[in-house]
């Protein structure tokens, strides 16, 4: 694509890596399990390993990710720290994925029983 004067071709390959650089943020197990806990409330590094049965360098590796791209941030308190979702959005956004893959695998439960319907015919 041709840059224009204006700068709006960079303009918009920034903002679609800034989005690619966001879901892939997201693209770990642990982190969308840490983020389905947050949204629910803040939580220490203690209490999301005790929720998540990890230990605290695996759960810290991974926040830390969430918070290199701003989806998370800490709050010290006391001795602890305690972690919350940044935007309340990413509790609708997790809901729409989780619709998403019903949706997905509802297809995927029907294209079973049509299978087994053909092998039975057989």
């Amino acid at each position: 694509m041709k840059q224009r004067r204006d700068g709006t071709a960079q303009d918009l390959q920034d903002l679609q890596a800034f989005k690619a650089g966001f879901f892939k943020a997201l693209a770990h197990p642990i982190r969308i399990r840490l983020l389905e806990l947050l949204v629910r409330q803040d939580r220490t590094v203690q209490e999301l390993q005790e929720a998540l049965q990890l230990e605290q360098p695996v759960v810290s590796q991974q926040l830390a990710v969430l918070r290199a791209n701003n989806i998370v941030s800490g709050t010290k308190t006391g001795a602890s720290v305690r972690y919350a979702v940044r935007d309340p959005l990413i509790a609708d956004l997790l809901e729409v994925a989780r619709r998403i893959f019903n949706n997905h695998l509802v297809g995927t439960q029907d294209l079973l029983k049509t299978l087994k319907r053909e092998q039975r015919a057989r």
